[in-house]
C-alpha cells in the first residue's frame, strides 16, 4: 500500500483509472477506513472517467495514529460546545482538509474534484471553504452542515452510533451489520452482506478502536457550516438518501440550499453508508454529470 508524507503525518492511498482522468479524491467517513469506499463502486468511476484517490484518514486505516491527542471525551467535547466554550481537541476538521491538499500536493493534483461522505463530506466542505481554488467540484454525500437546528438521527441510530463494540472478530461483525442496518432505516436497498464484507477486510486490515474518539471530538467542536458556504463559488453535488437515520434527509437539503451553484439528488431507499450496490449506478451518473 503506497503511502506519502503529507501535512506532518504518512497517509497510506490507492488509485483507480488513469492520471490524465479527471481527478476524483474521496474522502471517508467517521472511523472507516478507505476501503470504505468499495472498489466496485471505485472502479465504476474510473470507468466514469475519473482518476479514483481514496485513502485513509489520520487516526484510521495505515495512516498515522495521533495517539499524543489522547482519549477526549465526545459528552464533555459536545457539553462545552454547548455553553460557547472552545474545547481542547486533538485536532480539527480544518486539520483533515489540510492533509487531503497535502495528499493532492504529494500526487502533483493541483485542484481536484472532491468527495466527502458524512465526516468526510464535512472535511470536504471545509476545503471548499477555506481552500476553494483546490476544488474543480464538490460532492457532499450523505452529510450535513453541523448546524445546531437541524433534526437529530432516530434515537436507533445514535444509540448505534455511541455503543461500545465486542473485540472478537465475528461478534464485531454481527455488531457492524446491526449498526448500518440501524442507518438504513430499513431500506430494502441495504446489502448485509456486502457490509459485513467489507467491514471483515477492515477487521483484518487494522482495527484502530481510539480514533473514533479523536475524530468525534474534530465533529463536535466544529462550528456549523451554513453561513460560510454561501461564500463558496464551486460547483456542488449534494447526494442524500431518503432513509438516511444519522442525517435525516433535511441535513442534505440545508447542504445543498446553503451552497449558491449546487444540485440536490435525492436517491430513493439510499441509507447511511455504502453498502447499498444497487443504487452506485444511479450515484456515479450523478457525481459524472457534476464532475464534467
Amino acid at each position: 500500500m503506497p503511502t506519502v508524507r503529507a501535512n506532518d503525518i504518512e497517509i497510506a492511498y490507492e488509485t483507480f483509472g488513469e492520471p490524465a482522468d479527471l481527478p476524483l479524491v474521496l474522502i471517508m467517513g467517521l472511523v472507516s477506513q478507505m476501503i470504505g469506499w468499495p472498489e466496485r463502486f471505485c472502479r465504476m468511476l474510473a470507468e466514469a472517467g475519473h482518476f479514483v484517490i481514496r485513502f485513509d484518514n489520520r487516526d484510521v486505516g495505515l495512516s498515522s495514529k495521533i495517539e499524543r491527542g489522547g482519549h477526549p471525551d465526545p459528552d464533555a467535547v459536545a457539553a462545552a460546545v454547548a455553553v460557547g466554550g472552545a474545547p481542547s481537541i486533538p485536532y480539527t476538521l480544518r486539520d483533515m482538509a489540510a492533509d487531503t491538499c497535502g495528499l493532492m500536493d504529494a500526487l502533483g493534483i493541483p485542484k481536484a474534484n472532491v468527495c466527502g461522505i458524512s465526516m468526510g463530506g464535512m472535511i470536504a466542505q471545509v476545503m471548499a471553504i477555506e481552500t476553494p481554488e483546490r476544488l474543480r467540484s464538490l460532492i457532499c454525500l450523505e452529510t450535513t452542515t453541523g448546524e445546531p437546528d437541524l433534526p437529530p438521527s432516530t434515537p436507533e441510530a445514535a444509540a448505534a452510533l455511541l455503543s461500545v463494540p465486542p473485540d472478537e472478530k465475528e461478534a464485531y461483525l454481527d455488531y457492524i451489520v446491526d449498526v448500518y442496518r440501524a442507518f438504513s432505516g430499513g431500506s430494502p436497498h441495504f446489502d448485509p452482506r456486502l457490509q459485513r464484507e467489507i467491514s471483515s477486510a477492515a477487521y483484518d486490515r487494522m482495527r484502530y478502536p481510539a480514533g473514533f474518539f479523536r475524530q468525534m471530538a474534530a465533529i463536535l467542536a466544529a462550528p456549523g457550516r451554513r453561513r460560510a458556504l454561501r461564500r463558496i463559488d464551486v460547483p456542488t453535488l449534494v447526494i442524500h438518501g431518503d432513509h438516511d437515520t444519522v442525517f435525516p434527509l433535511p441535513h442534505g437539503r440545508d447542504v445543498a440550499d446553503a451552497t449558491a451553484d449546487a444540485a440536490l439528488c435525492v436517491v430513493e431507499g439510499l441509507g447511511h453508508g455504502m453498502a447499498y450496490p444497487g443504487l452506485w449506478s444511479q450515484m456515479v451518473r450523478a457525481i459524472a454529470e457534476n464532475t464534467r
